[in-house]
């Protein structure tokens, strides 16, 4: 997704169409960003991680596609392989533009140069210079995820404050080869069980239990994601 965005315009844009996605875009990423709000979805069959900004010393949850950099078994030949697909692809050409002046201010823009822009085939952006409904529909998913990724981001800075946040070093073995995993951590279960009574029933009653899990018991996928690259290596 390294395509340059533009503010979408409806005399620019007026004849540009939008063809269903496929994820070749997507298929040297292991990792991709999602908000907490689709842990649920994402732990049905992807280990659901976080990894930290060295510079601004933030976590970012992310879901985790592969077990080596440039590596996605989660798609094949533009298809998608995986139970969930996560938000941030679902819009795609589409995305926001945040201004730098203004952290209030966003713009809905669209990858022009992508292979899922045409001028011949797909859905259209505008009739007769006003939005599609195809075009309000996606409008209105990509500011919902930008609002989600927004309570995520102040929700793993408040678990961040509570220190449950734990670096790991993870070994998988895939047919023989022992590889490591470095750069990503956990919640530590351990320090939540050892958080005060009044600690852990703020953390429920802010409704986080559920998503803590979920990202738990994601672990688990680790190993599927292993064995799915053996089997697509077959």
């Amino acid at each position: 997704m390294t395509n340059s965005i533009t503010p979408l315009d409806s005399a620019k844009h007026a004849h540009l169409k939008v063809t269903p996605t496929t994820y070749e875009h997507v298929a040297e990423q292991h990792l991709l960003p999602i908000s907490i709000y689709e842990f649920a979805y994402a732990a049905i069959d992807s280990p659901v991680v976080f990894v930290k900004n060295s510079e601004t010393g933030e976590y970012q949850s992310v879901i985790m596609l592969g077990l080596k950099p440039g590596q996605n078994l989660k798609q094949k030949d533009g298809k998608w392989l995986g139970l969930y697909i996560p938000n941030v692809l679902k819009n795609y050409p589409l995305g926001l533009i945040l201004s730098a002046e203004q952290q209030d201010k966003v713009w809905v823009g669209i990858r022009e140069e992508s292979a899922h822009v045409s001028t011949d085939e797909g859905n259209a952006l505008f009739e007769g210079g006003e939005e599609t409904a195809f075009l309000r529909l996606r409008k209105e998913s990509i500011i919902k995820n930008f609002e989600q990724e927004q309570m995520s981001k102040a929700i793993i800075a408040f678990l961040a404050q509570k220190e449950l946040f734990s670096p790991q070093s993870l070994t998988v073995d895939i047919k023989g080869e022992k590889r490591g995993i470095n750069g990503i951590y956990f919640i530590d279960e351990a320090k939540l069980n050892q958080l005060s009574s009044d600690e852990f029933l703020d953390i429920k009653q802010r409704g986080l239990l559920a998503p803590i899990y979920s990202h738990l018991n994601s672990l688990h996928q680790i190993n599927r994601l292993a064995k799915e690259e053996i089997e697509l290596s077959v």
